[in-house]
């Protein structure tokens, strides 16, 4: 066999164990329960960087979902690696191939998500509104009130939100179309300042959100219900039922502390 031959052999080979290095590593293989979590001794968790679930404020990390998963460290016997994702899409599929092992951002508990997620106990009760101007920063046009009035009107959200199927919903209850513009780019926040700033005239996102985003936007209205109050969980894999266990008898521990009650209120006003 000739030099060429051989080097184009190698090349190949080594080509080959790179490419599925890159799979089992970038990709995250399968799902992992808690025994397999358990050999490693990292559990893997992703959250979104939002003003209510995880953010930095000065030289400190603050948020819902990152001071509930400081209070679980002292239950979770594995070392916690929290990793941020915007896209709720991109998350889930993190989720499935087990890049991730727990989803910990406040996702509404909706039929459809349960075709590919397994929820943990509730961990929040929310709603979503519809964000728009106030009629002072609106040429003096009045907020809707009347879902009946959001008929023909395009409603802003993020791509792959769970609030797409309440506003599909809500169309089919008001016996009109209300037209849902999914962003690829933006996510909620993002959304509600372009609705401040009169780029776009209607978004829905949880009224947590709206609320903290209010203390810095004055011009936007968040007092119309898109839907009804709703509990939001975190979620693994359908492959992961120990560590979905394990994982709701820790949020039921602590659902119970003085800790936790300090936290909602904290993130709920």
């Amino acid at each position: 066999m000739t030099v060429k031959k051989k080097l184009l052999i190698f090349s190949i080979i080594l080509i080959v164990f790179l490419f599925l290095l890159w799979f089992i590593v970038g990709k995250g293989g399968a799902p992992k329960d808690f025994e397999q979590i358990k050999k490693i001794g990292v559990l893997n968790v992703v959250t979104d960087y939002n003003s209510v679930g995880y953010f930095v404020s000065g030289d400190t990390i603050a948020g819902f979902n990152y001071e509930l998963i400081q209070l679980l460290k002292s239950r979770i016997p594995f070392k916690i690696e929290i990793q941020l994702e915007s896209s709720l899409e991109k998350s889930m599929e993190g989720i499935r191939t087990g890049k991730y092992d727990i989803l910990a951002r406040n996702i509404p508990v909706t039929s459809e998500l349960r075709e590919s997620l397994r929820f943990t106990e509730p961990v929040l009760q929310n709603r979503q509104v519809l964000v728009q101007r106030k009629e002072t920063y609106n040429d003096n046009i009045p907020p809707v009130r009347s879902h009946l009035s959001l008929a023909k009107k395009t409603l802003y959200v993020p791509a792959n939100s769970p609030a797409t199927l309440r506003i599909r919903n809500l169309s089919h209850e008001i016996g009109d179309t209300i037209y849902i513009k999914e962003d690829p780019i933006y996510g909620a926040e993002q959304l509600v300042i372009l609705v401040a700033s009169k780029e776009i005239d209607y978004a829905v996102c949880d009224e947590q959100i709206a609320a903290a985003m209010s203390n810095s936007l004055p011009e936007i209205d968040y007092a119309t219900l898109i839907g009804f109050t709703h509990l939001e969980a975190w979620a693994v894999s359908e492959q992961s039922p120990v560590l979905l266990d394990s994982l709701n008898l820790w949020i039921e521990e602590i659902k119970g502390s003085d800790a936790y009650r300090r936290i909602c209120e904290k993130y709920n006003k």
